[in-house]
């Protein structure tokens, strides 16, 4: 480790002599991420080394990472960056509204509130997610924002499905005729549900 508290590398070798303790740092938020900004070429997200298995990258909500498109280490320096260096982060906030609603008010709310309804796109998020819910005053399930369309469910805020909590073994979300709202259960799968029914939601 240097004297700024950084992590080296040696030559041909990718993996840093010491690691950052994640106890070490403490954000307030539930999550960081980094978003894609022209204005920003660089930003903090909630990734870090593990140091009881120093080769599993994990992401601080408490899930492992499973897909790693590259880490910044920056080969004219031989350090990668740590959590010493100032740099902008985002946050990843969700908010479980006290008030009961259909699916659709529920996203009109969302949307006149704060962003829309919140997606799930990682066991992370979906974890965080949980957290919020696991109260004697929320519904047993609460509207997320998916939505089946035609043949398939889909985020309605655009992003892309690449995570799913259905129950082992469902097929009813597969071709529902109904209930074509999704829904998270407290106990942590997605529910394909009724619309209409008036539920606790989550905003982000």
């Amino acid at each position: 480790m240097n004297t700024n508290g950084q992590c080296e590398h040696t030559a041909g070798n990718t993996t840093p002599t010491c690691l950052p303790s994640p106890m070490r740092w403490s954000i307030k938020c539930s999550d960081v991420y980094f978003l894609k900004n022209p204005g920003l070429n660089m930003g903090w997200i909630g990734l870090y080394l593990n140091v009881k298995s120093p080769s599993q990258w994990s992401w601080s909500g408490g899930a492992n990472a499973t897909r790693i498109d590259y880490v910044s280490f920056n080969p004219s320096n031989g350090f990668y960056h740590t959590y010493r260096q100032d740099a902008r982060f985002f946050c990843f906030n969700l908010m479980v509204d006290d008030g009961k609603k259909t699916w659709e008010e529920a996203l009109e709310h969302c949307r006149e509130t704060h962003t829309d309804l919140t997606s799930l796109n990682s066991e992370t998020e979906q974890r965080l997610a949980l957290s919020e819910i696991q109260h004697d005053h929320i519904t047993e399930r609460v509207w997320i924002g998916l939505r089946f369309f035609g043949d398939h469910w889909l985020w309605v805020n655009g992003d892309p499905l690449v995570y799913e909590a259905w129950p082992e073994g469902d097929q009813e979300h597969q071709c529902p005729l109904r209930k074509r709202c999704g829904a998270l259960t407290k106990e942590g799968h997605w529910e394909n549900w009724d619309c209409e029914e008036k539920v606790h939601f989550i905003c982000y």
